[in-house]
Order: structure tokens, then sequence, then C-alpha cells
């Protein structure tokens, strides 16, 4: 939860969290709201750097070769970002990487920093409050790792919003100022304990805000306060 400060960095972080968390399903309804969300810093999209020449539309999106991408895991069976260029295969395998934790594995500090390498080094889009609160809370963690509770994910499918697939075909090169895209993810989380390895499940979903420029591998932006279909 956001504290109030009266240094201006902490007031900037402040107003990030609370615009992100006042967003709804309208941010998805055109790109310039996407955009708009982008730059919650109060930056215009002109501050961003010249885009290639290049420009991706939601009909044709970079694809990756080696095709859908997947969460590798790194020591300790922490969640490493994929080598891709396909954001729908980047927005699956993110939103697999968020639905999932093991509290026998490693911290839940840990596992808040693993996450954080998800994200875009681009900092003025890049937003790891929402990545946060994917993140039991360290309280929250304390009780559940006390139970050697995990948790694992099942990606269905990933798509990209309907109103974002109109906007981005109505003006495809509005994109070619952040390269970002929305992607929807749907699954399933299970989760289990000791004493309860059959545990539970439950059906999730969340878009993602994703970063794919023409020239690097694609990254996240941020999870986005609503799903959108």
């Amino acid at each position: 939860m956001a504290q109030h400060s009266t240094h201006p960095g902490g007031a900037s972080r402040v107003r990030r969290r609370a615009l992100l968390g006042t967003v709804t399903l309208a941010v998805l309804v055109s790109l310039a709201s996407l955009i708009a969300y982008l730059t919650r810093d109060g930056r215009s999209p002109s501050e961003t750097p010249a885009p290639p020449s290049s420009s991706p539309t939601a009909s044709s999106p970079p694809t990756s070769p080696s095709g859908p991408a997947s969460p590798h895991t790194g020591p300790r069976n922490l969640p490493a970002p994929p080598k891709t260029h396909d954001p729908i295969a980047y927005g699956k395998a993110a939103a697999a990487a968020l639905w999932s934790y093991d509290t026998r594995a490693y911290s839940q500090a840990e596992l808040r920093k693993a996450l954080h390498e998800w994200l875009t080094t681009e900092s003025k889009y890049a937003d790891p409050a929402s990545v946060d609160k994917v993140v039991p809370s360290p309280l929250l963690w304390k009780e559940i790792a006390a139970n050697g509770q995990f948790a694992t994910a099942k990606v269905h499918e990933g798509h990209f919003p309907n109103a974002f697939t109109q906007a981005l075909q109505e003006d495809p090169g509005a994109i070619t100022q952040a390269y970002v895209y929305a992607v929807t993810v749907s699954g399933k989380q299970s989760i289990a304990w000791k004493g309860s390895p059959a545990g539970g499940a439950e059906s999730r979903s969340a878009t993602l805000a994703v970063q794919c420029r023409p020239d690097h591998p694609c990254a996240l932006v941020g999870v986005m306060p609503s799903v959108a279909p």
C-alpha cells in the first residue's frame, strides 16, 4: 500500500499507484488511453525515443521463431523471463510466472526481485507496483510458508483484447510510440500444501501490458487493474 510522503520522489510513486488503482477497462478502449496509462507520470509520448521504421499491427504481431514461450526457471526455481518477440507468448509466460510461487524454495523478497526482472528497463513505462500486488504480502507469505504452500499455473490461452485490436487496426502507427501491447491471458492456478498434496484450483485471468520493440525482446510493463475481453 502506498505511503504518504513529502518527498517529491515519494509523491510521484503515490501518484503512480493511485492512478493505477483508478484506471478502468476504458484504458483499453483506444491506444491513446493505453499510452495515457503508460505516461501516467505526466510525461508525453513524444519523450519516447524515435520509433523504428517498422510498424507491427494487431493483425500481424511479431512472432517468435522458437514457438510459444514459457518461463524458464533460475536458481531455486525462481521464474526467469523467456527471450521472445511475440507479445502473446510473452504475456502467457508472464501470467504463468505471476500465478506461481513456492514458499518452500525461496522468500517473498526473492520472488519479487525475480519478477521485477521481467519488467522493461524503460523506467517511464515499468510499473513494479502492479506486479507486487500479485505476490502474497510478507505477512501472508509468512503464514502460508508455515504450511509449505506452493502454487503452480497452467495457461489456457492468450489474446489481444477486442478493443485494443480494433483501436490498433484503426491507427496502426500509434503503437510505435512505445510498442506496448495489451494481452489478456486465462488459465488455472493450483495450490497445494503440506498434508494436502491435491490442494485446490481456481480459474485465473489477467490483462498485461507487454512491450515488444522490434529490436529488443519483449518485456513486461505491468498488470492492468481490470481484465479486458
